[in-house]
């Protein structure tokens, strides 16, 4: 096979192994995941719409990064059932809220409530910040003041005189040689 060949064999596979790339991860592009399928959905659709929305303020337990309404895991559709039957059942939004925030904390939430017990979960990244912050400024602070080495006094400029004089390196640095 020529190298022509080769060339042209090799971009061929490259090309179908990035269109099989693309086409594969193209339906998640396209719309976002919905872990629900027609038969969870509840009959009114006013009641579905308020379900949904707490299911996006609902965090996976499992999952953490996804939303019970985004998650294929088993607890999330035991949650998103729950959710439903409460909703169908005529609890309020902030009775549902906090049945599961007493069942599982404020974890659960993707913005927990703020109070003392998650007063970290929203200082602590400011902290952590202004923290990076001041050791950045002690840093190149503490840099600038280090002194820069004293000029020598006349007394030791005579003596360093003196050992290169003795030593031959002087009269080398001067042109002359001995």
């Amino acid at each position: 096979m020529s190298n022509v060949a080769t060339l042209f064999l090799a971009r061929a596979v490259v090309a179908v192994l990035l269109l099989a790339l693309v086409s594969a991860s193209l339906p998640g592009m396209i719309a976002p995941a919905q872990a629900v399928s027609a038969d969870e959905q509840l009959s009114d659709p006013a009641l579905e719409v308020r379900a949904r929305n707490l299911m996006r303020e609902v965090r996976c337990v499992v999952c953490q990064a996804q939303s019970i309404g985004e998650s294929d895991a088993g607890i999330a559709v035991d949650l998103r059932h729950l959710i439903r039957a409460q909703v169908a059942a005529g609890a309020s939004d902030d009775q549902i809220r906090q049945f599961l925030v007493d069942r599982y904390g404020d974890f659960i939430l993707f913005k927990p409530p703020f109070k003392a017990e998650t007063a970290v979960l929203w200082i602590g990244p400011f902290v952590v910040l202004l923290t990076g912050f001041g050791l950045l400024v002690w840093f190149f602070r503490r840099r600038r003041t280090i002194a820069a080495p004293a000029a020598l006094d006349p007394e030791e400029t005579r003596r360093v005189a003196r050992a290169l004089d003795d030593s031959g390196i002087a009269d080398l640095e001067r042109g002359s040689s001995t």
